[in-house]
């Protein structure tokens, strides 16, 4: 029909016209039309007033729910029912006309030409041949709870994510969820470092090598409850991280630079260890890189030079291509040590410190052990230690470097006073004053004195620090000393000497010893008690000696794992009123070390003896004591033993002690207090084998502050079998541990 009344429209006359011009709502007036021409329809005339009437607009929702289109007002209707009809009657016009004969000639020879086919669009071809993807299947995961507020999934075939517990704890360290505190605004703060983990563990998939690998991130809770008090707060907000790491790419081609001119190349590319085709992981780059740097710098290379890696990553392959840009610069000998200032510190005296020999291969941690020798002397305050080429690599031949040794010298000469009170020392006064490098290299002078209620001291020591090799100590020390103890009232002269094998807090050694001689003069006497004068004994002595330690602990100061064992033995001959004593003194120490958690269990047994004099003919300086901070805690200096019918303590022939104790860390001030329980004892005995009949306990419990030069000890003890003789509480202050 509409094809019908188009056609109608196109063959109107050529200068024919129709227009309608509205008057109002029901007049319109026509012109002259051709007998041959439709006349055109009323729908035309419709107006906006006749579709929309007035009370429309004044009740709309009413009109609106009006349905058809005859909704309108009865006049429209009438006039869309004549339009009907005048349609019907152009229409059966339009259909007379076709039958006109030259008309249907007209449309006999009319032909529609046939249009050329199109070529095809490349872009919709390429679109329509994508294949339809294909649909992962979503693995089976398994939750770890790693707070209140967040929760991991991973794949639960642990085949898929081998490194999953290394990965979990490596987020722990790193999440910033888990450093959120719960209260109120917990919800928008956890939403955001939601958003600050999900890149995070994205990050740390590409750091394993998985870098197709997705983070779905689920965001849950945050309800709103009540506080109690009426108001309402955000309860049980939570975060899921679905883990999905998919493919793990390899490491594809490795480009190491110049290595491979190096004569150790074979050595040097062992060292790096990764190989094509092995799982890539960013933090394994980073530590062989370390593991070739060392690789060199031990190997004779000083010169060698590594730039920073990059890591090209394929996604086709799954691969990362690796470029390492390594320089390693020749191979060398070391040919001496140069020094800065020769007459401070020559290079002869640097050479008995250095642990290598002239003609040795470069290494850089032999550099490090040197510089760090020198700063243990005291005398600088910084060194650098600097390889400077002297010949170059010839015919596959290393060449030869020198060290330069440059320091800024520390001051050398000290003073140093202390004023304290004691339980055991009473009132004392001390003053020194040294020349750390009086007689160079490291020769120093130290004078020292002592003015105390129970002891008077003056002394000179000369000490020469590194003597013929590294960490021997040679010392002479003279003195004159004025003592009273609780057993002992001593006038000495002594000159003593020692050779010695140390440990220091920079080199702890596993084998330290002691060699010695001494000669003494000694005017003494047991303690004078109740105003009873005892009889003053003269003695000569001279004696030799010699220790030795084997120290498998962990630290000098505060061990916690590991042992130490020390022998020490003197032979003494003693002259005294007339008659001559030869004796050997005798001592064995041993302490144990265990870690339990976080606290550490130690204990100590010591064992000594006099064999070959009685008691009384060894000069009470010279005999066994018990008690004191180093010995039985609870009790004075020298307070365990047997005493006399005056109540001095007589010391003894033989001794043992015994001491446990628990060091528990507290966390207080970031772990640097501890809290140590502890109980003793020890029994001395008059003759050589020991009897146990005179054995005392004590108990307590210590502090300890650890400070970077060692804890700081402090501990109160009681005696458990006291003497009318004992306090009933002791303290004691010190630096280091008590064994």
């Amino acid at each position: 029909m509409a094809f019908v009344a188009g056609m109608a429209c196109a063959l109107v006359p050529v200068g024919s016209h129709a227009h309608a011009q509205e008057t109002g709502d029901d007049q319109a007036e026509q012109s002259q039309t051709p007998a041959s021409e439709p006349a055109p329809t009323s729908l035309n005339r419709l107006s906006l007033d006749d579709l929309i009437p007035s009370d429309a607009v004044n009740n709309a929702e009413e009109w609106a729910g009006q349905s058809g289109p005859g909704a309108t007002s009865p006049q429209a209707e009438e006039r869309a029912e004549a339009d009907v009809d005048d349609v019907s009657d152009a229409a059966e016009v339009q259909l007379d006309s076709l039958t006109d004969p030259a008309i249907s000639a007209a449309l006999d020879n009319f032909e529609i030409p046939q249009p050329d086919q199109l070529e095809p669009d490349p872009q919709v071809t390429a679109i329509a041949e994508i294949d339809a993807p294909d649909l992962i299947e979503f693995p089976e995961l398994e939750e770890f709870k790693i707070s209140d507020e967040l929760i991991l999934a991973f794949p639960k075939d642990n085949d898929r994510f081998p490194e999953r517990t290394g990965f979990i704890e490596r987020f722990k360290a790193l999440s910033t969820i888990e450093t959120l505190e719960g209260g109120e605004g917990t919800v928008p703060q956890l939403a955001a470092r939601a958003r600050a983990d999900e890149t995070l563990l994205a990050e740390m998939l590409r750091t394993y090598g998985y870098y197709d690998g997705e983070v779905v991130r689920q965001l849950s809770g945050g309800r709103r409850g009540d506080n109690g008090d009426g108001s309402n707060v955000d309860v049980d907000p939570q975060v899921r991280f679905d883990v999905l790491p998919g493919d793990r790419y390899t490491f594809g081609a490795i480009d190491l630079g110049q290595l491979n001119e190096a004569p150790d190349f074979e050595m040097l590319r062992d060292s790096f260890g990764i190989q094509t085709g092995d799982p890539l992981q960013s933090d394994r780059i980073i530590a062989k890189q370390t593991d070739l740097r060392l690789a060199l710098g031990e190997g004779g290379y000083p010169f060698a030079e590594i730039d920073a890696p990059s890591l090209l990553i394929d996604h086709d392959r799954s691969e990362g291509d690796l470029t390492l840009p390594v320089a390693p610069g020749g191979k060398y000998r070391i040919g001496g040590i140069v020094s800065a200032d020769e007459s401070f510190l020559s290079g002869k005296h640097l050479s008995r410190i250095a642990r290598f020999e002239g003609g040795d291969i470069y290494q850089a941690s032999l550099q490090a052990d040197l510089r760090r020798a020198i700063l243990a002397t005291g005398l600088v305050t910084s060194v650098t230690v600097a390889p400077r080429e002297l010949t170059a690599p010839q015919d596959g031949q290393p060449g030869e470097v020198a060290l330069d040794v440059e320091f800024e010298e520390a001051p050398l000469r000290t003073i140093a006073g202390a004023v304290g009170y004691g339980t055991e020392d009473g009132v004392k006064v001390e003053a020194s004053w040294e020349h750390r490098n009086l007689f160079p290299s490291e020769g120093s002078i130290r004078l020292r004195g002592i003015l105390g209620t129970r002891e008077q001291l003056a002394s000179i020591t000369f000490k020469k620090n590194n003597f013929r090799d590294r960490d021997q100590v040679l010392t002479v020390d003279a003195y004159a000393s004025d003592i009273e103890t609780e057993a002992v009232d001593a006038r000495t002269l002594a000159l003593r000497g020692s050779f010695e094998k140390i440990s220091n807090l920079l080199f702890q050694k596993p084998l330290s010893w002691q060699v010695g001689a001494e000669v003494l003069y000694s005017d003494e006497r047991n303690r004078v008690i109740g105003g009873v004068e005892r009889e003053r004994q003269t003695f000569n002595i001279f004696g030799l000696f010699a220790s030795a330690t084997i120290d498998a602990s962990d630290d000098l100061l505060d061990p916690s794992k590991g042992f130490r064992l020390t022998g020490f033995l003197a032979p003494e001959v003693s002259r005294s009123q007339g008659i001559n004593s030869f004796y050997l003194r005798a001592q064995a120490d041993a302490s144990v070390y265990q870690n339990v958690g976080s606290t550490v269990l130690a204990g100590r047994v010591r064992a000594a003896t006099i064999q070959g004099a009685e008691f009384f003919e060894v000069a009470p300086s010279r005999r066994l004591y018990a008690g004191g901070g180093g010995s039985v805690r609870g009790y004075g200096f020298q307070g365990v033993g047997p005493r006399n019918d005056f109540g001095e303590a007589t010391g003894g022939a033989s001794l043992v002690e015994l001491a446990i104790e628990a060091r528990i860390q507290t966390g207080l001030l970031d772990g640097a207090v501890e809290i140590v329980p502890f109980i003793d004892a020890g029994s001395v005995a008059l003759g050589s084998t020991p009897d146990f009949r005179f054995i005392q306990y004590g108990a307590g419990v210590g502090v300890r502050y650890k400070t970077s030069f060692g804890p700081i000890r402090v501990d109160v003890g009681a005696p458990l079998n006291p003497t009318q003789f004992d306090a009933p509480v002791v303290v004691y202050v010190s630096l280091g541990q008590a064994f």
